[in-house]
Order: C-alpha cells, then structure tokens, then sequence
C-alpha cells in the first residue's frame, strides 16, 4: 500500500524531529562531559593548591623557633632550647637605659644572672627584700633548620625573684622566660623597658 503524499510529508517531519531531538541530545551530552571534565579538573588544582599551601604552611611552622627557658644553677642561669632546632648562637641586648653591653654565651646559650644582676638589685634597692618581676631583653638567635642557618630576634621577659639573705644584702634568681614580642629591635626593647621598668 503506497503512502499519499501527506503521509510521506508526516513521515519525513518526523524523522526530522527525531534527528533534530538526537542531535540536541548529542549535544546536550557533549556539553555535560565537557562540563563534568572542566570541573574534575578544576577541582584538582584546587586540592593541588590547598595541599602546597598546608605544606608551605606546615615548613614555615617546622622553620620557627619556639624558644624555652630551663632554669639553671638554682636560678642564676637560664639555658635557652627548641625542640625542633640546634641552637648555633645567642645575642642577648638589654635596656640601653641598664647600661649593660650586649651578652654574646660562648659556649651553650645561657643567659646568666651575673650579667644584670648588680644593676638590677640597684635598682629594686630600697623596697621590700622579696620582689618579683620581668626584665625584657633583645634575643636574636641564630639556629640550624635542615642544613640552612636562620637568624630571628624577639623580645622575651626574664622572670626574676629577689630574697633577702642574712648578712648579705639580697640575692637575684630567674625563674622563667616567657615571649613578649616575635621579632623586635633595640628602640621597640627599649620603649617596652620605659613602660615596664621596676
């Protein structure tokens, strides 16, 4: 049975709407892969991204210094340590207002009393016999991470007590250190000292 030409005319319509729908779909398809493909990379530079940023991160954190005080000698020394780095060496700069030169340990990085002691005392003279109090210092190290030599400074407080002795006047022992301020220079130190002076 032949078809009239209406009915070829229907037919040849709707062929073109099937090719019509199966190009639209195949393009709509391509669309959606590329699509999909742009993210999935997209989002592998950014965990890339994430990833070096936490391990610039973390390196930073392993290259600071985080300096401890261990009390020496019943208070008459401190020994500066970190747990992660080899201290190489210490220059410690006090108030310029002490009038006590730059302290530069030779051997292990001690802060010992007798470098500020007798000013210290004089200038605490004359008040109560057991005092507390902080002395701010300049410390600038310099320290191995991995096989590089790093230097940073910071303002740190000593921690010192004083005790009344029997036949000789008074005795000054430290007691501790705690960080006041992460780098630092002699003005900063020495604005912190005309705050906090005793």
């Amino acid at each position: 049975m032949s078809e009239t030409p209406a009915e070829r005319k229907e037919a040849a319509a709707t062929r073109r709407r099937w090719v019509s729908l199966a190009e639209v779909l195949g393009v709509t398809g391509a669309l959606i892969a590329a699509l999909t493909l742009w993210i999935n990379w997209s989002d592998r530079r950014a965990d890339q991204a994430d990833k070096a940023q936490a391990r610039a991160s973390e390196q930073r954190a392993e290259s600071r210094v985080a300096l401890s005080a261990e009390v020496q000698d019943g208070g008459k020394a401190l020994l500066l340590k970190d747990s992660r780095h080899e201290i190489q060496d210490v220059a410690i700069a006090f108030p310029k207002a002490l009038g006590i030169s730059a302290q530069h340990p030779p051997a292990d990085p001690l802060i010992a009393v007798s470098a500020f002691e007798t000013v210290l005392l004089k200038l605490t003279d004359g008040g109560a016999d057991e005092r507390t109090g902080r002395l701010p210092v300049l410390l600038t190290i310099s320290y191995l991470d991995g096989e590089t030599t790093r230097t940073t400074s910071g303002i740190y407080d000593l921690l010192w007590k004083t005790e009344g002795r029997m036949l000789r006047g008074r005795d000054l022992r430290l007691t501790g250190m705690k960080v006041r301020q992460v780098r630092g220079t002699q003005a900063q130190l020495d604005a912190v000292w005309a705050r906090a002076k005793p």
